[in-house]
C-alpha cells in the first residue's frame, strides 16, 4: 500500500475524483472553506492487485470512497472462495461500522487479475457528535447524513427486490422519515437515527447472505 495526502497530487486530479462523489460535491458548493479542511483531513491510498483494503474483525473510524479500480467483498477474513460483492469507482464502504461501533464484517481486496486500486480514506469521526459543529459544520453533517440514509435506503430495497417474500423485505420502510424543519439540528438527529437504525438492518441481510 502507498499512502499520499491530498496536497502531494494535482489539484486537477484531486477533483476529478472528488466531484464524482456526491457529499464532496455538495459540500464544495455550499462552503468552500470546508471542502479545503475536509481535503486536508483526507489521504490517498494505492493498493496493488492482491492486496488487501480492509479486514474483517478490524475497528477504526475510518470512511472510504473507491475513485479507481474495483474492489472484491469476502465475507470471511481469508478471502476464500468467491466474492459476495464488488464495489466499483464513486461508491463508499466503511460506513455501517462507524455508524453502528461494530468491527467490519467483510474483508476487501484488490482483485489480483485487475488493476491497481486507488482509494480515499478519512477519518469521520467529528460527523458523530452532533451538537459541536467546529471543525465540521452542522451544513455538512446534515450533507453527510442524507446522503448516507439515501445510500442505506436504496441498499435495502436491492435487497428487498431481489428478496420480496423475506421477513425483512419492508422493515425499513417502517423507519420514519423526517417531516420536520430542514436545516435543523432536529433533522440532524433525526437523520442520524435513521442512518444507524437502517445500518443495522442491513447487518442483518448481510448476516442472512454470509457477508
Amino acid at each position: 500500500m502507498e499512502t499520499k495526502p491530498l496536497s502531494r497530487l494535482p489539484r486537477e486530479s484531486i477533483e476529478r475524483w472528488l466531484l464524482t462523489i456526491p457529499f464532496y460535491k455538495q459540500v464544495q458548493q455550499q462552503d468552500i472553506a470546508q471542502f479545503e479542511w475536509l481535503l486536508s483531513e483526507a489521504r490517498v491510498l494505492s493498493y496493488s492487485p492482491g492486496e488487501v483494503v480492509l479486514m474483517r474483525g478490524e475497528r477504526d473510524q475510518q470512511l472510504y470512497f473507491l475513485l479507481r479500480g474495483e474492489l472484491e467483498v469476502y465475507a470471511n477474513a481469508a478471502a476464500r472462495g468467491q466474492p459476495i460483492n464488488r464495489i466499483t469507482p464513486g461508491e463508499v464502504f466503511g460506513e455501517l461500522a462507524m455508524l453502528t461501533g461494530r468491527e467490519r464484517t467483510a474483508t476487501l481486496i484488490a482483485p489480483e487479475n485487475g488493476r491497481q486500486a486507488v482509494v480515499l480514506s478519512a477519518d469521520f469521526s467529528h460527523f458523530a457528535d452532533l451538537f459541536d459543529h467546529y471543525p465540521v459544520t452542522l451544513a455538512s453533517k446534515l450533507t453527510y447524513y442524507r446522503n448516507t440514509v439515501h445510500s442505506l435506503r436504496w441498499k435495502l430495497e436491492v435487497y428487498r427486490a431481489q428478496n420480496p417474500l423475506h421477513s425483512f423485505a419492508n422493515r425499513h420502510r417502517q423507519i420514519k422519515l423526517f417531516n420536520g424543519p430542514r436545516d435543523t439540528e432536529e433533522e440532524l438527529l433525526a437523520l442520524h437515527a435513521q442512518a444507524e437504525a437502517l445500518a443495522r438492518l442491513l447487518l442483518e441481510w448481510n448476516g442472512e447472505f454470509g457477508g
